[in-house]
């Protein structure tokens, strides 16, 4: 399965260094000729369902507000992996899309060091966000006490969605709230001959892993993770890593991605998979755009065993690139992600709640109602493979180590790699 990776991985980024190849002529003639100030190049990974729903949404509102053209510059593929070996490229050519999506936290301050974004103060100024946004937000798209990004929303990792049905005919009466429970649970689904857990591609097995790192070492040993006290060799790591190998040991055939992983679960053939709420518009969205299933029936949620009363969060936010060819353009699509107006159309389509704290709150229902009430109360954690805090060498590293894992079940080999990436890319 590793092979299958790797062999992915190598088409991808062929693909990649195609396109960068035959894209690179497109720049330079874009370059040498007169800018066309009506189109605004916009760069993301939403491509999928519910996800696109929502960037069309925010589209038709940018376009009718400023009489502009949206050009979409999506990359395929979960959690924006391909995107951004994309973005790199074009960002070292200094061929930069007008804006580009990335997310709050180390991730985005990759790009602030290297010098690649020009701070979007003066639009918290003129648009009055800091009396909006939450200040544990703002702040982690700050560098130096400057604002480098608009958020647009804020997302949730730890979800566990399970398949009401498979459960019962499991036998599992109580959604498991405990990692011994949810293995317990999945010893069960495995017996009626389903799929336990439903898997995607390799960054969602680090997803999970957070989850289980969150659920087993607690929060406050989770976010200390990420300190100078932090410890990636201990005891306490060791047996949330053996944890993160039981749970593994019910894991079906990886997809190729989150979605076919989660449909597996809304369609009954799967018992359980660990995903962040963007889920909830792929699998509440009606057929055009999802899977049209209905909430506490075809599907149902609970926080990820052991992080319940903790929000493990990360944000979606959009830059003002340096050297950008329409900046005023850019400007103009920042305005419109930053407001109420554009985080409302967006949101509900994309299974996520609005960074902004004055969002109509009618419009957020089921899941999505739970989430902004767990947002508010709730203690919060931060995502590893969604950049909030691991910088994308860190990252790329831990998603080697996993990718191994997998292969070889090793749980000291895993332990040892995440405790050199922690000391190579690590505060």
């Amino acid at each position: 399965m590793r092979r299958r990776w790797k062999a992915a991985v190598a088409v991808a980024v062929a693909g990649l260094l195609t396109l960068t190849a035959c894209g690179g002529g497109d720049d330079a003639g874009r370059r040498s000729q007169a800018v066309d100030h009506r189109k605004v190049e916009v760069f993301s990974w939403w491509t999928g369902p519910g996800e696109a729903d929502g960037l069309k949404a925010m589209k038709e509102i940018f376009e009718r507000r400023s009489g502009l053209r949206f050009f979409d510059a999506a990359v395929a593929g979960g959690s924006g992996d391909q995107a951004r070996a994309l973005l790199t490229t074009k960002l070292q050519a200094g061929t930069p899309p007008d804006t580009f999506q990335g997310h709050a936290g180390a991730e985005l301050q990759g790009y602030v060091r290297a010098g690649q974004l020009e701070p979007v103060d003066f639009l918290y100024d003129e648009l009055g966000l800091r009396d909006v946004l939450p200040r544990q937000l703002i702040d982690q798209i700050s560098v130096d006490g400057r604002i480098y990004s608009v958020p647009v929303n804020i997302h949730r990792s730890n979800v566990m969605w399970f398949s009401p049905a498979v459960l019962r005919r499991a036998g599992v009466t109580e959604v498991p709230k405990t990692i011994d429970e949810f293995a317990a649970a999945l010893e069960k689904v495995k017996k009626t001959g389903k799929i336990p857990l439903a898997i995607g591609s390799e960054w969602t097995m680090v997803h999970l892993l957070e989850s289980v790192l969150l659920g087993s070492l607690g929060t406050d040993a989770y976010n200390a993770l990420w300190t100078a006290n932090s410890d990636w060799s201990g005891p306490a790591m060791t047996k949330a890593l053996n944890d993160f190998k039981t749970i593994m040991s019910y894991a079906g055939d990886p997809s190729d991605d989150w979605q076919p992983a989660a449909k597996q679960v809304a369609e009954g053939y799967a018992g359980f998979t660990v995903m962040g709420d963007w889920a909830y518009g792929y699998f509440h969205n009606p057929p055009d755009g999802g899977l049209g299933k209905r909430s506490g029936t075809d599907f149902d949620w609970a926080p990820s065993p052991g992080t319940g009363g903790t929000f493990m969060w990360l944000s979606d936010s959009f830059t003002l690139p340096k050297g950008a060819l329409n900046r005023d353009g850019a400007v103009a699509w920042l305005k419109v992600a930053a407001s109420r107006e554009g985080q409302d159309a967006f949101n509900p389509k994309k299974g996520s709640i609005p960074a902004r704290r004055d969002a109509d709150t009618s419009l957020y229902t089921g899941y999505l109602a739970d989430a902004l009430k767990d947002w508010s109360g709730d203690r919060l954690a931060g995502s590893i493979q969604h950049g909030v805090n691991v910088n994308d060498a860190w990252r790329v590293s831990i998603n080697e180590a996993v990718g191994v894992f997998h292969a070889s079940r090793d749980v000291a080999a895993l332990q040892t790699a995440l405790a050199e990436a922690a000391k190579a890319f690590g505060r």
